[in-house]
């Protein structure tokens, strides 16, 4: 009897993997892990092993697709034998439900009947409507109406990202863009797949659900300056010398956090829930687009710490050893442009975050003393956006306030 190739759950928030590429074919003899396929999600990419030495019997579905959890994309047997059809997943839900399975996809070769060409899952029995919890309250809090939604969770159950789309004015994610004429000379077109995709999907939704409020200050840095010098000679032992401008920072905001509940904060739609633990988001420039891992309970860790745990985080996503839990649950997030030359920015939320901070460089800039004598002091730049729905104006820029405020004084902040 064939042995299905089940996708694997990848954390509790993933309800749909894209299929990268496929690095065997039908036919192709398979020991027990060896790698079938590169699937990726929006936040990491990881391998499919074969679960069984054989045959790779069938392929159900080919690259680009996007598939639900716990569904079987391919078969392993004894080769010449018989496929009649998927072994369907049958295993209990994030939301405690069993997922009822997708129909029976006919004999193929490639790819199964049970997914259209484009990737797209098959809708639910007609006259019923799937709806995960998450979309059915974010759809209720929008006033979006779930009628004509196609649904791309698993057995065309309407997920979260579907009900944004359609916030977006797209309720077709799988269509493929009508093509336009190429200008003359050469072109290079890459298609929109995988973390690309829903990184452009969300930062859509993030500007057509909320209410985006930035402001932009500057904080003294010479602190920083001197710390960070200080640090690079100072003895390797101490573990001090790879500490980051950005690290000092990222320290910074979490104790400015707890003098600020409104800020570490996720705003629901219906409710405001405001966190006791500091869970601090990050952005990582990574070649497969921008991912935000979380440092926990930043609060608690001194500054070498936190050193250490972004360096372990940002080489994860750059090396895609990322997991989907490093990259959930984070209350507020911090992005830097400051060693691209960057002064100020748009940062751009991370629903259901309430705020985050865009870091800039350090310039000088001239600054006027109590006397009345103006000096150039080098500043950084600080940029704040808020959620203006969960956050008043006053209340966000008395954080960045104090954030300016705690990276002025850094030493005091580090005796305290």
């Amino acid at each position: 009897m064939a042995i299905p190739v089940i996708l694997p759950k990848q954390g509790q928030s993933v309800e749909t993997c894209a299929i990268v590429g496929w690095k065997k074919h039908v036919g192709d003899a398979v020991k027990s892990g060896d790698i079938l396929c590169e699937v990726e999600t929006d936040k990491a990419s990881f391998e499919i092993e074969s679960p069984a030495d054989g045959a790779l019997l069938a392929i159900y579905f080919e690259a680009g697709s996007q598939v639900p959890v716990l569904t079987t994309i391919a078969a392993i047997g004894k080769p010449g034998e018989k496929v009649d059809q998927p072994a369907l997943p049958t295993a209990p839900s994030r939301h405690g439900a069993i997922d009822s399975p997708p129909p029976a996809a006919a004999p193929a070769p490639t790819v199964s009947a049970a997914m259209t060409a484009t990737g797209s899952a098959v809708q639910p029995p007609r006259g019923k409507i799937a709806v995960s919890p998450r979309a059915r309250a974010l759809a209720s809090a929008s006033a979006v109406s779930l009628a004509g939604i196609r649904g791309t969770g698993p057995g065309g159950r309407i997920i979260e990202r579907d009900v944004k789309l359609a916030m977006a004015g797209s309720r077709t994610p799988s269509a493929a863009p009508t093509a336009t004429p190429a200008p003359a000379g050469g072109v290079r077109e890459m298609k929109v797949t995988g973390i690309r995709k829903l990184i452009a999907e969300r930062m859509l939704a993030s500007l057509t659900t909320t209410a985006q409020l930035t402001m932009s200050s500057s904080a003294d840095a010479r602190s920083l300056q001197e710390f960070r010098a200080r640090f690079k000679e100072s003895p390797e032992t101490l573990g001090l010398r790879d500490v980051t401008i950005n690290d000092m920072v990222l320290f910074a905001v979490s104790r400015a956090l707890l003098q600020h509940a409104d800020m570490n904060a996720h705003f629901t739609g219906d409710a405001i829930r405001q966190f006791a633990d500091v869970h601090l988001g990050f952005a990582v420039d990574t070649p497969r687009g921008l991912m935000v891992p979380v440092v926990r309970a930043a609060h608690t860790l001194g500054l070498r710490a936190i050193a250490r745990e972004t360096e372990r985080l940002a080489a994860a996503c750059r090396e895609g050893r990322i997991t989907p839990d490093e990259l959930g649950g984070g209350t507020f997030t911090v992005t830097n442009l400051g060693g691209l030359g960057v002064e100020t920015f748009t940062p751009v939320l991370n629903p259901p975050q309430v705020g985050i901070l865009g870091v800039g460089a350090i310039v000088a800039r001239a600054v006027q003393g109590a006397d009345g004598s103006v000096s150039f002091i080098p500043q950084i730049g600080l940029s704040l956006t808020i959620n203006h729905q969960a956050v008043d104006g006053a209340p966000g820029a008395r954080f960045l306030q104090t954030v300016a405020g705690l990276i002025a004084r850094f030493d005091l902040l580090l005796a305290q």
